[in-house]
């Protein structure tokens, strides 16, 4: 992909060539795909271009593309690093190794993982959170791990936020296979990766524990060391505990066995085969059988993946889901709390609408009520101060403080009494204002931005007041507030929309409501499937539908000068980047506007934690509703409806005469279906107001429109 950019290859060829080349395994090469695909052959060979791609790709296959950190990757040496090896800095001062981690190890020096994963510090601040509100301590380490609900988390799949178990895929694996004891979730844990998923050992996994009648052993010696993982090699201390019971191996040998099977060469494989086959014969294995269970191993080795490590990684997750099964709305609080330090708004987002699946609702930061971080008030969640945007640690500090000194705030001008203005200044409290933070104050959002000059003058007054020491003049230092102008008083509430655009620039997100909402079913129907649910189990390039806000467009020109752009696109469930190519961009430029409601349809371009959509088509959602749909299907059910609900159907459809088709399916008592289509309606224009009219009158899902 790299080379195909650099010699400006049009990306739906390279991506087709690179999509032939296997991502692992002993064909993930250029050369090994040459041989095994003839599809790739025949297209290097005809198409010089492509042949010139492929021959400038192998001269840099397998070199560093770029140097990279190991985040959590630590070198200990007996002396300064620089006696033994080139260092590197990067750009941001951080100094690194310029060796890869095999070189290190090779020159004989230690290198450890030392995990700082944010999910110790959810757990900690969740435990932290149930004791101020309800006085528990939870004691983590010692809970069980054979709690029902805690496995009830896992095997429904609502495992968002929990640690290593939240991808779509992960979800899958976890419906199918139900996991009842923690010894299958290291299994999982081990099982959810590229190798295994594609060999097809997780699906076998799968199915011998569904039906125990698959499994077999090739030897007595298997079962013991087998049993937990239902017949299948699944980890690395299994290949070792093998070689050691069936072929006699010391520990140390079997660990050779287990590097030479994992790094699959061959002159190491032949030595460790024969060493394995005289051990197994000395213990009463006939030369064929040795050979079929070596052979056996090495296939499965390839995929093992070390247990202690799996182990650690499900012990965690097991905390996280514990915490979510029995103390949710602290787990939610805590984890939003780490995504919000973090930045992350599509994360808070996403965790905000798995809240609203749990039940658990989220109240808006109110200057009031709110602490720094998201807290628990009862069953719900309140925002924190800290995540409003241009509201600093030492604004949230300073309105804590002053609240906790004097008490409730009662209005805006209460603010700046008690707090320096350099602190407390226009941005701090039109961002309180627009994030809600300020609605408990009784006055409409609308008055108190209008106020907010008459705000800032009374805080400089008051400033100017106690640094000039003649607070003796006026008692405690208080001037009176200015009187509020009468057009203010009257003052309407900004509507709606302009109510949620403005939360949205202080939080980043919608809070009490969102444009797409109003659309509901319809919305659900047009779509194949939400952000959220786009993630790395996707195929590359598939065809997807998808609605949502335009946000961050931003207008780009290729290395020939053609105008192009790339949005984020945001929906109820999360954000994802959209990328407008040339031709794209000229026929859909009129579309192309911030906070403008689309319907997209696009390739999906997912490698790894990088998501994107190649736009094909766009348009406003409004007109999305019309023109991509087929027809509208109005299910009713016969004899049972009365000839004044027809009447009052085609007084429905008459009113709103338009172009999609409409269709009725008729079942009868005995289940017979027919489709007719209406004779003096043929089409009606649609909108979430008809659809749902419809339904309360022929009931709840009696309206399918196919687009």
């Amino acid at each position: 992909r790299d080379v195909g950019r650099a010699l400006e290859v049009p990306l739906p060829e390279v991506d087709k060539i690179a999509k032939m080349i296997p991502p692992f395994g002993p064909d993930a090469t250029i050369e090994g795909a040459l041989k095994k695909i003839p599809q790739l052959k025949e297209l290097r060979d005809k198409d010089a271009k492509i042949a010139h791609l492929l021959s400038v790709a192998q001269k840099l296959e397998g070199q560093v593309r770029h140097p990279s950190i190991h985040a959590a990757g630590i070198v200990i040496a007996p002396k300064p690093l620089v006696e033994f090896m080139p260092l590197y800095q990067s750009a941001k001062g951080e100094i690194t190794t310029q060796f890869p981690m095999q070189d290190i190890e090779a020159i004989g020096l230690l290198k450890m993982d030392l995990l700082g994963l944010r999910n110790l510090t959810v757990i900690q601040d969740t435990i932290e959170l149930v004791k101020k509100e309800t006085g528990e301590m939870i004691d983590i380490k010692n809970i069980s791990l054979d709690d029902k609900k805690t496995f009830e988390v896992f095997k429904s799949g609502n495992t968002d936020g929990v640690f290593q178990f939240e991808s779509s895929g992960m979800k899958d694996l976890l419906r199918n296979f139900k996991p009842e004891t923690f010894p299958d979730l290291i299994a999982l844990n081990a099982l959810y990766r590229p190798g295994p998923l594609k060999s097809g050992m997780t699906d076998e996994f799968i199915k011998c524990k569904n039906h125990p009648e698959r499994i077999s052993y090739e030897c007595a010696e298997f079962e013991p060391i087998l049993k937990e993982t239902q017949g299948i090699i699944v980890y690395q201390e299994q290949v070792m505990k093998i070689a050691t019971e069936v072929a006699g191996f010391s520990l140390a040998e079997a660990d050779i066995l287990r590097k030479a099977m994992g790094k699959k060469v061959t002159s190491m494989m032949k030595a460790q085969k024969q060493r394995f086959v005289q051990g197994a014969k000395k213990k009463g294995l006939s030369q064929a059988k040795a050979n079929k269970i070596f052979d056996q191993i090495n296939y499965f080795a390839g995929y093992g993946f070390n247990k202690s490590h799996s182990t650690a990684y499900a012990y965690l997750a097991y905390r996280t889901a514990y915490l979510k099964a029995h103390y949710p709305s602290h787990f939610m609080a805590a984890l939003l709390t780490s995504e919000a330090e973090r930045g992350v708004t599509s994360q808070v987002a996403r965790y905000i609408n798995e809240c609203d699946e749990l039940g658990i609702k989220i109240l808006s930061p109110d200057i009031n009520e709110s602490d720094f971080n998201f807290t628990v008030v009862k069953e719900d969640i309140r925002f924190g101060l800290s995540a409003v945007k241009n509201v600093g640690e030492g604004s949230v500090r300073a309105l804590i403080q002053a609240r906790e000194k004097g008490g409730k705030f009662t209005s805006p001008f209460d603010i700046c009494e008690v707090a320096d203005s350099k602190v407390i200044n226009r941005k701090v409290i039109e961002s309180l204002i627009k994030a809600g933070a300020l609605d408990s104050l009784g006055w409409r959002r609308s008055q108190m931005f209008h106020l907010v000059d008459k705000v800032i003058e009374y805080s400089h007054e008051m400033q100017e007041i106690k640094s000039s020491k003649q607070s003796f003049l006026f008692g405690s230092g208080q001037i009176e507030p200015p009187p509020i102008p009468p057009e203010v008083e009257g003052m309407p509430e900004w509507d709606e929309s302009l109510i949620l655009s403005y939360e949205k620039d202080a939080l980043g997100l919608y809070i009490t409501g969102h444009p797409l909402a109003k659309f509901g079913k319809q919305l659900k129907r047009l779509i194949s499937e939400s952000i959220s649910q786009l993630d790395e189990e996707k195929d590359f390039n598939s065809e997807i539908r998808v609605a949502g806000i335009i946000s961050s467009l931003k207008p780009l020109k290729t290395r020939k000068d053609e105008r192009m752009a790339t949005f984020i696109l945001e929906d109820l469930s999360g954000r994802i980047e959209v990328v407008v190519f040339p031709d794209s961009y000229k026929r859909y430029y009129d579309y192309l506007r911030e906070d403008q409601l689309v319907w997209v349809k696009g390739k999906f371009l997912g490698e790894g934690e990088s998501q994107r959509i190649h736009l094909l088509q766009v348009m406003p959602l409004a007109d999305a509703f019309q023109k991509q749909a087929k027809r509208i299907m109005l299910r009713v059910f016969l004899p049972g409806i009365e000839e004044s609900v027809f009447e009052e159907l085609r007084g429905m459809l008459d009113e709103n005469r338009g172009e999609c088709p409409v269709f009725f399916e008729l079942e009868t008592p005995h289940s017979y279906r027919m489709v007719v289509q209406s004779m003096d309606i043929h089409g009606i224009s649609l909108s979430e107001d008809i659809t749902t009219r419809i339904e309360s009158l022929l009931g709840e899902d009696s309206v399918l429109i196919e687009y």
